[in-house]
Formats: C-alpha cells, sequence, structure tokens
C-alpha cells in the first residue's frame, strides 16, 4: 500500500461525489485507503458527508476507522447512531481493547443498549471487563485477545491450539505460557516454536524470565517498560499472577503521544486537554487561567518598576535594557525546566540526586552567564556612555541567568517529589517569576551602583 498524502484536490473531488450522491465515485477515490487515512480525511469533512462514505465501507473497515478517529470526533460522529447498528457493525470483530475504548465514550446507560445487542456473550463480558479499569492503568490499555498454551502441552497440540485462538487475532509477538489456574509462566517466542521437535514440552521450551506488568499499573510506566526493554508486546497479570491480557506496541504509541501532547499543553498554560477541534467557549475556559496568573505576574513586574522611578529619570537608559534581561530570564528558566521533565518523562536522569543535577545545572549556568554577560559588556563598552549602565547589565544578566537556571531546576524536582506533574512548572509560571525577579535584579543593582558611583 503506498502511502497517502492528503491534498485539498483530493478533498474537493471527494466532496462533489458526496454531494452528488455518486457511491461508485466516492468508493473509488477511498475503497484502497488505510483506515488511518479515511479517519484523517473524516477531520476535514462535516459529519454528514463522513458517514455517507462511513457506509459504503464494509463493517471490518468502518469499525477500523471508528478505531483510528480522535476521540472527540469520535464521540460526535456516533452520537446518532442507534444502539444496534453500534454493536453489530463497529464492535463486532473488533479487538476487546478498541470496543471498550468506543463504548466508554458513551454514558452508562448507553453503555448497556450497546452491550445487550452483542451476540458474542464472550466479546461482551471482556469489554465489560475492560470498562472496569482505569483508562490510564495497563488494564485500560490492555486486549483480552491473546494466544496462550499450557506449560503441559507438547509442540504439536499447542500449535493445534494456536491456530485456533490466532483466528481472533490481527498480529501475533508472543506465545505466552501458563499452567493448570492460568498463571503466567513463560513466553515462547514464534521462530523457537516452529524450530522445536514436535514432542518437547512446552515447560522446558519456553523463556520463564517473563516481563509483566500488574492490570494497575499506570500507563506511563508500562511506556517506559516497553521503551526500555524494547518489547513490542508486554502481557498483563492480575495480583495472583493470572494472565489476563496483553499491550501491543501501537497502544503504547498512543500514551506516549497523548502524554506528550498533555505535557506540551501545560508548559504552554492550558490547564486542560483540549484539541483544536473543540469549541470557543471550552478553548478558553482551559487557557484562561494561567493567562491571569501571567497578568498579575506582569502588573507586579510593573510595581517594582515603580520602586525604582527614581533612578530610572535619573538614567533612563536603564529601561532599554529591561526587555533583554526579562527575556533571557525566562528562556534559560525554560530551558532547564524542559531538560528536567524530559529527563523525569523517560527517566533518563537515573540514580542522579537532586542536589548533583542542581550543581550541574549551576556549572552551565556559570558558563553561559560569563559568555553571555561579556557578549553584552563588549557591546555596551562600544555603544554606550554610561559605565554604569555597563556595569549593571552585565552584573544583572549573569544573576539572572543563575537564578532562572537554578529555578528552572529546583521547581521540577520539587514537584515530583510531591508526585505533581512537573509539566506545570513550565511554561507562565517560569517566565513569570523569572520576569518578576529579573527586574528586580536589574533595577536593584543599578540602585546599587548609582549609589556607589553616581
Amino acid at each position: 500500500m503506498m502511502r497517502f498524502e492528503l491534498t485539498k484536490e483530493f478533498i474537493d473531488s471527494l466532496c462533489e461525489a458526496i454531494e452528488l450522491k455518486d457511491e461508485k465515485a466516492t468508493l473509488d477515490l477511498i475503497e484502497k485507503l488505510h483506515a488511518a487515512d479515511i479517519a484523517e480525511i473524516y477531520d476535514e469533512l462535516d459529519i454528514d458527508e463522513a458517514k455517507f462514505i462511513h457506509l459504503l465501507l464494509e463493517d471490518e473497515k468502518s469499525s477500523d476507522v471508528l478505531v483510528e478517529l480522535e476521540d472527540d470526533v469520535r464521540e460526535k460522529f456516533l452520537q446518532s447512531m442507534p444502539s444496534m447498528e453500534i454493536a453489530k457493525k463497529i464492535i463486532y470483530g473488533i479487538d476487546s481493547d478498541d470496543a471498550a475504548d468506543i463504548i466508554g465514550t458513551f454514558s452508562d446507560e448507553k453503555q448497556q443498549e450497546i452491550l445487550t445487542h452483542i451476540d458474542d456473550i464472550v466479546q461482551a463480558g471482556d469489554i465489560v471487563d475492560l470498562l472496569n479499569y482505569d483508562e490510564d492503568s495497563a488494564g485500560g490499555l490492555m486486549a483480552k485477545e491473546l494466544v496462550a498454551v499450557n506449560e503441559n502441552w507438547n509442540i504439536t497440540k499447542s500449535l493445534r491450539e494456536m491456530r485456533k485462538q490466532a483466528e481472533e487475532l490481527d498480529d501475533v509477538f508472543f506465545v505466552y505460557v501458563t499452567d493448570d489456574d492460568n498463571i503466567l509462566k513463560g513466553t515462547l517466542s514464534l521462530k523457537k516454536l516452529l524450530l522445536l521437535s514436535e514432542s518437547i514440552n512446552i515447560k522446558t521450551a519456553c523463556n520463564k524470565e517473563v516481563i509483566s506488568v500488574n492490570v494497575e499499573t499506570p500507563s506511563e510506566e508500562v511506556a517506559n517498560i516497553m521503551d526500555k526493554y524494547d518489547l513490542v508486546a508486554l502481557p498483563v497479570i492480575d495480583s495472583i499472577g493470572r494472565l489476563v491480557g496483553r499491550i501491543t506496541i501501537d497502544d503504547v504509541v498512543d500514551v506516549i503521544r497523548e502524554e506528550a501532547g498533555k505535557d506540551y499543553q501545560m508548559m504552554s498554560g492550558i490547564s486542560e486537554d483540549i484539541e483544536s477541534t473543540d469549541n470557543v467557549l471550552v478553548q478558553t475556559r482551559a487557557r484562561m487561567p494561567w493567562l491571569i496568573i501571567a497578568m498579575f505576574g506582569g502588573i507586579l513586574s510593573s510595581r517594582v518598576i515603580y520602586q525604582f522611578t527614581g533612578e530610572l529619570s535619573f538614567l533612563p537608559q536603564m529601561a532599554m535594557f529591561i526587555p533583554m534581561i526579562t527575556g533571557m530570564g525566562g528562556n534559560v528558566g525554560i530551558q532547564s525546566s524542559a531538560i528536567i521533565i524530559q529527563g523525569l518523562a523517560n527517566n533518563s536522569l537515573g540514580i542522579e540526586s537532586p542536589f548533583k543535577k542542581l550543581i550541574k545545572e549551576f556549572l552551565i549556568a556559570l558558563v553561559n552567564g560569563s559568555i553571555l554577560s561579556t557578549i553584552i559588556l563588549v557591546f555596551n563598552l562600544l555603544t554606550s556612555d554610561s559605565y554604569i549602565i555597563t556595569i549593571a547589565v552585565s552584573i544583572a544578566l549573569f544573576s539572572v541567568i543563575l537564578f532562572a537556571t537554578l529555578f528552572g531546576t529546583f521547581v521540577p524536582l520539587i514537584l515530583d517529589r510531591f508526585k505533581i506533574d512537573p509539566a506545570l512548572a513550565t511554561g507562565p509560571f517560569i517566565t513569570t517569576v523569572d520576569d518578576i525577579s529579573g527586574v528586580f535584579i536589574y533595577l536593584a543593582i543599578c540602585k546599587l551602583l548609582l549609589g556607589v558611583l553616581g
């Protein structure tokens, strides 16, 4: 399948076919596309146009497309569909984790309606089990479909049973080995299974050094484990070690993308998870809290400047460098906090103590501060006729860089220590504090030098 690139010309052609109710022309344009590409197309269409396409798709393809849609788009798309149609055409035939994700977007009453229309009792039971788990846990990520063999079977019987189980799966990465009580005992790769003699017992052939997670394990921890050990699939067990499901790499990629999006929004001062398709009121509500905090930070900065109006009147050139001082402080603080947050997110900080990290960042600040303050010193020596400004700007810039670096390092570490998302420490919070402190440090140094040298 060739990679699809969405263009305006394609959308125009598709909309024209839909407007003419030309089913053949519409299908000719989309039927060979991947489900993810069709989901991308839906984002460019209104609901009625998307539904026209959806009704033309085969049941399996239509289900795959819905799985690929963003949650809010999927919810809008399914709102007007009857419960029976959702159960028969969408839920039927897809993995239990995807089915649970789709049903989970509805109210409890609607969920019950859909579940009653699912003919496969086993599938309905699996979906109910998954809906009971926190969506941000391993239980909320896992699918119930997997291939498992008993440790007491031989290769011949295992292969026979695997063929039956594999019919329900799109991909088989590992074969899981359990005992008579369904306790996870090990794993077996498909390659090894094919190379073994048919008479060999599974117990002697399986890999007993198995990495697994509990159903309550947070999704971020699951992602870190799969990343650390380069796993494409991860078995999930309950509190007594019974095998209850598996998590595949595509589920983890979704988690990583969602967490990165949330962190980016927090770092930008957006207080809740929103999408670009959300209405004006929702987006305003998410942005407003930190904007208000930033506004009051600006008011406080202006009050700090007001306290030095005498010095500014005596030496107006002082005001020229306030934007540079505050801007550098904010940039340095954001850089430091971003490095720490990245390290905390992917566990790359290792066992390094917070004190050692502060010392390292302090040394970096010394180097950066020395270089930048020297550059501005040379600049002012060449362009300014005020030695007070020349000295004050260099000292203030050096001091602000030191403060902003340490502050940007210290705050995320403290928040992480108290189990608070350190992404909250970046963006408006860091820049607001650095702006206020930068203005104060700069003007205080200017006042001090005016008193000593003026």
